[in-house]
């Protein structure tokens, strides 16, 4: 149990040594450009989701998506991988925020079982998972995967920096309320959890790399485990 705390310690909250700040001037240009695109983000996954399930749209739109994210994040400014504690010193969190996107995963369907019996809220992620039948599966965790990338890259890469004061909150904030744009609660929900995860991760490892396998491990889960159960 100690080596089980002492993990999610390192993982989540005892922060690494780093020196990442930015001369003002810096720091302006990118929470200008990082606010233009999450306006501009939120509203592309606003029309994304407002598509119907097997619309031609869909994918270009997913797709299109993740390049606005993508672009606004290295158009912010410079982007970190990050490292966190081992037993040898600093390294790349790899094996350690995988485990995290499984355990998330793990958790979200224990609550679907709940939820799928609650009309209303099961009748919101019934919604989303209406465009897992809308093409080939491999397709679909491929576009999964690229945006989980790009979302990490953009709320936990140029946001997160972007933010000088309780970064975590902020973004995990942001990233609700964009999300929120596609109008389902679910997501919305979602979006609290997984962003204040993988905030927690940012924090802890001073880069995205952590946040982008957490998140793209738990997509690509949830992808595979919660449409059969609805």
């Amino acid at each position: 149990m100690e080596g089980v705390v002492a993990w999610l310690r390192r993982s989540l909250w005892d922060a690494v040594p780093r020196d990442h700040r930015e001369p003002l001037p810096r720091l302006r240009r990118r929470q200008w450009t990082t606010g233009a695109f999450a306006v501009l983000g939120a509203a592309v996954l606003g029309l994304t989701l407002h598509l119907e399930p097997g619309n031609a749209w869909f994918y270009p739109a997913t797709v299109g998506l993740a390049a606005v994210w993508i672009a606004g994040a290295f158009a912010s400014g410079q982007l970190h991988l990050g490292r966190i504690a081992t037993a040898r010193g600093l390294a790349r969190p790899w094996v350690s925020p995988l485990l995290l996107g499984l355990a998330l995963a793990a958790v979200f369907t224990a609550g679907a079982l709940v939820v799928r019996e609650i009309p209303y809220l099961g009748d919101r992620v019934a919604g989303v998972l209406d465009y897992t039948g809308s093409g080939p599966l491999p397709v679909l965790m491929l576009v999964t995967a690229l945006n989980g990338v790009a979302e990490e890259l953009f709320f936990r890469g140029a946001l997160y920096a972007a933010v000088p004061s309780r970064p975590v909150l902020w973004t995990t904030l942001a990233y609700t309320v964009v999300t929120a744009a596609s109008g389902n609660v679910m997501l919305a929900l979602a979006a609290v959890i997984l962003g204040l995860v993988v905030g927690l991760e940012r924090r802890a490892s001073g880069g995205v790399l952590a946040p982008i396998l957490t998140h793209v491990s738990w997509s690509l889960v949830v992808l595979l485990v919660l449409p059969p159960l609805f």
